[in-house]
C-alpha cells in the first residue's frame, strides 16, 4: 500500500480533490476548531490542510508528500511502518482524518492509535466517501467489503452503521451524518 501512496505523491497533485470538495472539507475543519486547539491531519498528504490550523501537525504514509509537505514549513512526520503514529500520548486536542480511512486495512489499529494521541476528551472529525442509500445497501448485503482488493486505492466502503460500530469499538463516542457526498464523523474520545 506504502508503494501506491509514493507513486501517486511522487508526481501527484499539490491539491487533493475539487473545489467544491475542498471547500466543504475546509468548512467542515474550520467549524471544529476551538481556540488553542492542537490538530494533528492523520493522512495529510502534502499538508494543504495545515495551511488553516494555528498550531498543527501532520502525518502520513508516503515519503514524497511528507518531503513536499516539510517544502512548506509543515511539521509532517511519516507514519511508521506498523502503522503508529509517531508522536507521544495524549499530544491533540483534535484529530483531523479526511478520506482516509477507507483506504487503511487495519482501520481498528488505525483508530486505536488515533485514540492515543488524542488528549483525554479529546476529538476526532473524520471524513469518509458517501454513496448514498441504496449502494450502501447493497455493500451490506452482499458483504462486498469483504472482497475489496487490499492492494487497491480503496480497501473498504463504509456506511453509517459500519463507521459508527468502528469508532464505538475502538473507544470513540460518534455522531455520523451524511453531508453532501460524504460521511461525517464527529467522535469524542471516550
Amino acid at each position: 500500500m506504502r508503494q501506491f501512496y509514493e507513486d501517486f505523491w511522487a508526481d501527484g497533485p499539490d491539491e487533493d480533490g475539487e473545489p467544491y470538495a475542498w471547500a466543504l472539507r475546509r468548512g467542515l475543519l474550520q467549524a471544529e476548531l476551538r481556540p488553542g486547539d492542537r490538530v494533528l491531519d492523520y493522512g495529510c498528504g502534502t499538508g494543504r490542510f495545515l495551511t488553516l490550523l494555528d498550531d498543527g501537525a501532520g502525518v502520513e504514509i508516503a515519503e514524497a508528500a511528507v518531503l513536499r509537505a516539510r517544502a512548506t514549513g509543515a511539521d509532517v512526520r511519516l507514519l511508521e511502518d506498523d502503522g503508529t503514529i509517531p508522536f507521544g500520548h495524549g499530544e491533540f486536542d483534535l484529530v483531523w482524518c479526511s478520506e482516509v480511512l477507507e483506504h487503511i486495512p487495519d482501520v481498528g489499529f488505525a483508530l486505536a492509535e488515533i485514540r492515543r494521541v488524542l488528549k483525554p476528551g479529546g476529538r476526532l472529525l473524520a471524513t469518509v466517501p458517501y454513496h448514498g442509500r441504496f449502494q450502501a445497501a447493497w455493500i451490506a448485503l452482499t458483504r462486498f467489503e469483504a472482497h475489496f482488493d487490499p492492494l487497491g486505492q480503496h480497501v473498504r466502503f463504509f456506511t453509517r452503521r459500519s463507521l459508527t460500530e468502528a469508532l464505538e469499538v475502538n473507544g470513540f463516542e460518534p455522531a455520523v451524518r451524511h453531508e453532501g457526498e460524504l460521511l461525517v464523523a464527529r467522535a469524542a474520545r471516550t
